[in-house]
């Protein structure tokens, strides 16, 4: 089903300081993506995936605010069957589209949308499963 929320993403200007901020606040635990400025944020026991084991967790990730990626603010991020169909209809409904479908690795695509509020959020559409 779609249209749940399955993510969060957390903006810093110093991601050391928020980092340590989180892990000390709440326990939770950063692990930073090679090769990209991305943080992945556990919040709640999860697999070898990183899927939550617990009903209605989430797990998320922290970025360093630049002026390349868009959102200034915490992101909440909802998940689609397809992002471009999802972005035409946000347009369709007066949104706008902040950044298009961009391949996040091998495990799915994101995008960033702005609603009728002004308010930016993402998108995240799954890899078609190999096999």
């Amino acid at each position: 089903m779609s249209g749940k929320v399955v993510h969060f993403e957390i903006p810093a200007d110093d991601g050391d300081r928020a980092n340590r901020f989180y892990t000390e606040a709440f326990g939770w635990n950063m692990m930073a993506v090679p090769g990209m400025d991305y943080t992945m944020v556990g919040t709640t026991p999860s697999d070898e995936n990183g899927q939550p084991t617990e009903a209605g967790g989430i797990n998320g990730g922290m970025f360093v605010r630049s002026e390349e990626f868009p959102p200034k603010e915490p992101v909440i991020t909802i998940d689609v069957e397809d992002i471009d169909a999802s972005l035409a209809k946000i347009a369709e409904l007066g949104g706008s589209t902040i950044s298009p479908k961009l391949p996040v690795g091998e495990m799915g695509f994101a995008a960033y949308f702005k609603d009728t509020e002004g308010n930016v959020l993402g998108l995240w559409e799954n890899a078609p499963q190999q096999g």
